[in-house]
Parts: C-alpha cells; structure tokens; sequence
C-alpha cells in the first residue's frame, strides 16, 4: 500500500451541528460547542457539513460559521471546514473564504444533484485544487449526491492535485476503501462512525464523526487503540459504540437524532431549519432510551 499523504486530519474530526435559535445561527451556543470540544481535546471540527445542515445555510452563513468556528478555535484544534457545494464557482468562493477565515482544510462534498461523470468530478475537484492551496478532503456519499466517485478517480486526482489529500469514505463499501487504500496514498477518513474499525482495519487512518458530537472521547479511544494495534481493545469500543452510531445515524435522518441526543441531554435546543424537522414523541424516546443503554442518562 502506498505511504499516505499529509495526515492532516488523522484521528478524530467531528462533524459539528450548526445550532440555531428562532431560526437564525445560535453563536452564543456555537461558541459553547467549540470550547467544549476544544476542552474534550477533539483532534479537528468539521463546521457546515451534513451534520451542520449545510444545505440550508446560506452561502454568507457559511462563511461567518466557518470564520466563527476559526476564530473561536484560536488554533486549540484543527478545522475542516465544509464549503462544498454542485456549483464549483461557489464552492472555489467559500473555499477561499475558509482559506482567509484560517481553516486547516475543506471538506470538499461531491457535486449532489446535477450528477456529474467521472470526468465531470475531477474536473470539479481539480479546478478547487487549482484555485487555493487549502488541502482537500474529498467527501465521498452517493446515498446523498446519487452518484458515486470512483477510486480510479480519486486515484487521478491524488496524482494531479497534491492538495487533495484526503477522501471520507461514506459509500458503505469496505471494497471501496480497500480499493482507494491500494490505488492512492489519500489519508482515508471513515464517513460512517459504525465503520471507522473495518475501514481502519484496512488502511484508513481514523473518522469524520456525528457521533463525536456527543462522545469524542470514546471515538478517540477507538482510533487511537486501532492506530497503535491494540486491535483487541479498539474492537471493545466499537462494540460499545456499535448500538449508539447505529441509533444516532438509523433512527431518523442524520443530523435529526444527534441534535435530539444534544437537547436531551441539555446541550442546545434541538431546533432544525426545513427541511430537517424534529421527530415524533416515539423517535425521541427511542434516542433518550439510546442515550440511557449507553449511560449518558439515567
């Protein structure tokens, strides 16, 4: 297997919610979250992502969450910060934005709806690359964009784009990883929590996380035992962890369960911008009964 890249962002990246109050951006609360996590000793945030309901935020949104996040960090931790989108001049202006704002990297969605091909995604991709040097994650999710971008294209665009660097695996294909582990010296990243041991296993170097919102520490103990071969006790919190990931990312639409889990447990006010909607009385307790089986309720 290729030496990998960089490893910017090895470790534990989480995927951070975007609070909202009265339906504008919580900052009061995002600066909560950031000290939190910054206090929790997480390796790297991810603001505006899926989890931080990018597709609703407005293109000046994400700018001030991204140079919020920046600046309230103060370099404690690391940034990836969202700025995807399936315009590439848009998402080239937020990239250069976060770039100024002084993230670390982008995380860098494939180009959702408009369902470009293989040629269509490195062109995207490296025309990105071509306009700032900020490194690149390549965030790899057909369940959310309806198509998929190929290893041999992530392959082309690490031998073209020395600023990618990174790819979150999030196809649900351990062959998928395999494949890009054998083909590219990309750092690969977990996109599905349940999986960051089996993609590990076979090469990638540790998760960007929804569950890390609530447990980081336990995310990092898994990657960190996984990282040092200690296989026997990263398999032990995978299967401790293996319930709550299922239930955080199975019980309703991804970020509906963890920002529920957050309001539960008296961290924000769990509210959500539409589409996103908060689920049903049944749905909550099922979290509130997730959260008690793994001991953060009682």
């Amino acid at each position: 297997m290729p030496a990998t890249r960089g490893e910017l962002f090895a470790g534990v990246t989480v995927a951070i919610v975007t609070p909202f109050k009265d339906g504008a951006v919580d900052w009061d609360e995002l600066g909560k979250l950031v000290d939190w996590h910054c206090e929790q000793g997480t390796d790297a945030l991810a603001p505006c992502g899926t989890t931080g309901e990018s597709p609703t935020l407005t293109h000046d949104e994400n700018e001030r969450v991204v140079g919020f996040v920046c600046d309230r960090a103060r370099g404690r931790t690391k940034i990836m910060a969202g700025t995807g989108s399936n315009s590439t001049s848009e998402a080239i202006r937020m990239t250069k934005a976060a770039k100024k704002a002084g993230a670390n990297g982008t995380l860098q969605v494939g180009p959702y709806y408009n369902k470009p091909t293989q040629e269509g995604y490195f062109r995207h991709f490296a025309a990105i690359a071509d306009a700032t040097d900020l490194p690149i994650v390549v965030y790899n999710i057909p369940g959310r964009t309806a198509s998929e971008i190929s290893a041999e294209t992530l392959a082309r665009m690490a031998e073209k784009c020395p600023t990618v660097v990174a790819v979150k695996e999030a196809t649900g294909k351990l062959d998928m990883a395999s494949q890009v582990a054998a083909l590219t010296d990309l750092t690969i990243l977990s996109g599905d929590d349940s999986l960051t041991l089996p993609i590990m296993s076979v090469g990638g170097k540790g998760v960007v996380s929804v569950v890390g919102n609530v447990v980081p520490r336990d995310m990092m103990a898994l990657v960190k035992a996984c990282a040092a071969g200690k296989f026997a006790e990263a398999l032990e919190w995978h299967r401790k962890l293996f319930p709550f990931c299922r239930d955080m990312l199975g019980v309703a639409t991804n970020p509906i369960p963890v920002k529920t889990a957050m309001k539960l447990l008296g961290r924000g006010n769990g509210e959500f911008r539409l589409p996103m909607c908060p689920m049903d009385a049944a749905g909550e307790e099922k979290v509130r009964q997730t959260l008690i089986g793994y001991g953060l309720l009682k």
